[in-house]
């Protein structure tokens, strides 16, 4: 799954848009969202946008019309992720954002691999946070999976796995996520 946002100037990486106007944020998240999407598309799994706003969303001729898309609903990120990870089927999934250039389908077929050793994988963020959530979905997931994650800081990732005590986790390659201008440096 990847969760997506309608890519509105103001609406979306309001943080990168202090640094370069909210226009060019939102430009910068569209187009490197279908840069995305056209990557990763594999016939080993498939593409679900988990879309917000939600009827908007479900409705956008912006994203690729062949793909599945899912609600993200109301609430917190944690709330919105582990709605998106309780409403797939049972087996393997992953959810990332779309703000992640360096990604690749080696990255998303390591998770699948992880998930074969592990109930959830991790692809740790340099700032503390994380590009990818996977969990094993033969099993209910942990019943405080999320619970008092302290988003958007460098304690997202510790407080993610201090919510899940006693799973089996393993960890992807740390890669870099866009939320300011210096973030789009190499």
């Amino acid at each position: 799954m990847i969760m997506v946002k309608e890519p509105h100037p103001g609406r979306v990486k309001t943080r990168l848009g202090r640094d370069i106007g909210m226009v060019g944020a939102a430009w910068w998240f569209r187009h490197q969202t279908r840069s995305l999407i056209r990557r990763l598309r594999d016939p080993r799994w498939q593409i679900v946008l988990a879309v917000s706003p939600d009827a908007e969303g479900l409705n956008s001729r912006v994203w690729p019309a062949d793909l599945p898309r899912a609600p993200q609903g109301r609430g917190d990120l944690g709330d919105r992720m582990g709605r998106m990870l309780r409403g797939m089927p049972k087996g393997p999934v992953c959810l990332i954002g779309a703000d992640i250039p360096g990604i690749s389908r080696v990255h998303i077929a390591r998770a699948f691999d992880g998930l074969g050793r592990s109930q959830m994988v991790f692809g740790p963020a340099p700032d503390g946070g994380y590009w990818l959530v996977g969990a094993q979905r033969y099993a209910t997931l942990p019943t405080g999976l999320f619970r008092d994650v302290r988003w958007s800081t460098e304690h997202a990732l510790a407080d993610t796995l201090a919510s899940i005590p006693g799973c089996r986790v393993s960890f992807l390659d740390h890669l870099h996520d866009v939320d300011t201008i210096a973030d789009l440096k190499p």
